[in-house]
This record gives C-alpha cells, structure tokens and sequence, in this order.
C-alpha cells in the first residue's frame, strides 16, 4: 500500500512567487520565511516522496463565484500553470498521477463526498508556490501530484469538520492504494489575512499561534469554531486554514511536529511553515 510519509503546511502568498522569482530569498523583508524551509528540505531528501497531495484552493484559473464546487479533485495526466496577472513566470506542467486520483475520487464518492471531477485543470499560486517552495533548485519536480481544491471563496464555505473529514477520508484511501508509491501531504494558505474591506491587513497571532499548537496534538480543536467563526478570527482570506485541517486529517489520528516557522508580515499575510510526521512514521 502506499506509504503516507509527512505533510508539508505553508503559506501560498503569490508574493513569494515573485521573491523566488527575483532571487531575493536571502533579502532581510523575505529571509525570515525562507529560512524556515531548512529542516523541510532535510526532511524532504530523506523521505523521497514521488507523490504529492496538495489541497489549496483555487484563484480564478478554473473556478469563480459563478461556478464554485465544494471539493473538486484533478484527475489529469498534467497540469499547466497560467499567467492570473500577478506578474509571476508561469511553470511548466506539473505531472499528475491519474489512477491515483481516480482512486481517491471512486473512494470519495463511496465515502458520501460530493466531489468534481476534473479531467482538466489549472493550477495557480496556491499549488504552484508550495512546490517551488519544496524543491527550490529544480523545475523537474520529483513527484507526481493529485490536486485538492477546497472553497475558501465563496459562501456557504465547507464546515472545518466536514474538511476534517474529507482529509480523513482521503488518508484512508491512500493506505488502500495498493501501489507502493510514497505520499507527502500538503495544506496550503493562511495563516490569518484579510486583503479587502475595513479589515484588510487584519492579522491574528493569537489564533494563528492556536492553530500551529494544534494542528499536531489536537486537530479537533480546529473544528470548535465554524467557517464563518474563523473568518472572524483570522480573516477573509484566513479561512485557507481550511485546507491545513483537511491535509492534517489526510495524516491520520496521530502525527509528530518535526518544525514550524511564523513570521509577519509577508505582503499583509501571517507567513508559516509547519512539517508534520505520522506517528507511524517516526523512528522509535
């Protein structure tokens, strides 16, 4: 069965695109988030995963308010990236595990998840950033990846419980994946932000702070607030934390932090990293 061997949490900011972009990680604005990405690239060559499951959400390249499915998987043999006006060089396609997908989209469905199935798709900064992040001095990425986009957009959002799920059900159907393929789980977005409106800049270390502290130990502590109670806390655009609680749930009952990086502000965003294990995965 496949092998679920770590999760990967971090912003998505398409700021930092730029900043990869331009070179300027060692820049003092930028050095402080970079920088937390040492132990995530140790651990990466350790554990060689050549399988990504990446949830984000998506920002306009193939959803917007008109059109906004609740849960939609890729199920693609690639994924082009494309300009969404921020100025950032697009990548080239990014390779896509097919049958794995469609394992998880038939486990999905028999789990009672209504899901959109995307045999197309585009990827933007959200899933972009994170890989670039990762693997930072190559374009030929070393796994293949199944895309997981989660509405963080458009009202009525999914419940934190009910992503909760959908990660839980996801890590259950990897370890039924009779391939011996290894997975790295990743939760992009966030931490708290607030890009428009009265509140725009709105930041909230406290919550985002609660969040880091549980997102290991207690991920049911998550869920005791409501979509519309994290927007409150962390934001408009804060509610990407969505897409960390989900990947969370993909790791299974227990996982051990192995790093965590929080740094304010990046372009008006809580700026964190966190690497996380399963339990099972840890050595004694």
């Amino acid at each position: 069965m496949a092998e679920i061997v770590g999760g990967l949490f971090t912003s998505h900011v398409p700021a930092i695109g730029g900043a990869i972009a331009k070179g300027l990680e060692s820049d003092p604005y930028w050095s402080p988030f970079f920088d937390g990405f040492g132990p995530v690239h140790e651990w990466l060559e350790r554990a060689r995963p050549d399988v990504a499951v990446i949830f984000y959400n998506d920002h306009g390249l193939n959803f917007f308010l008109d059109k906004m499915p609740t849960f939609a998987i890729g199920a693609a043999p690639e994924y082009r990236n494309a300009d969404e006006g921020w100025g950032l060089p697009v990548q080239g396609a990014l390779r896509g595990h097919t049958a794995l997908s469609w394992h998880l989209i038939e486990s999905l469905v028999a789990d009672e998840f209504d899901i959109t199935t995307c045999q197309e798709m585009l990827v933007d900064h959200a899933l972009v950033v994170p890989i670039q992040l990762a693997w930072p001095a190559t374009t030929d990425y070393p796994v293949r990846i199944v895309p997981i986009a989660i509405n963080t957009v458009q009202h009525p959002l999914p419940s934190p419980r009910r992503c909760l799920a959908l990660g839980r059900a996801v890590g259950e159907a990897l370890r039924r994946w009779p391939g011996d393929e290894r997975v790295a789980i990743f939760g992009t977005g966030g931490l708290s932000h607030q890009l428009e409106g009265k509140r725009a800049g709105h930041i909230n270390k406290e919550y985002d702070r609660f969040c880091m502290d549980s997102l290991a130990a207690d991920p049911e502590a998550l869920i005791r607030h409501s979509a519309l109670d994290i927007v409150e806390l962390a934001g408009s655009q804060g509610v990407e934390i969505l897409n960390w609680i989900a990947a969370r749930g993909a790791l299974g009952e227990a996982a051990v932090e192995r790093s965590r990086n929080y740094h304010i502000p990046i372009s008006n965003t809580a700026a964190a990293t966190m690497l996380l294990e399963p339990r099972e995965a840890v050595p004694a």
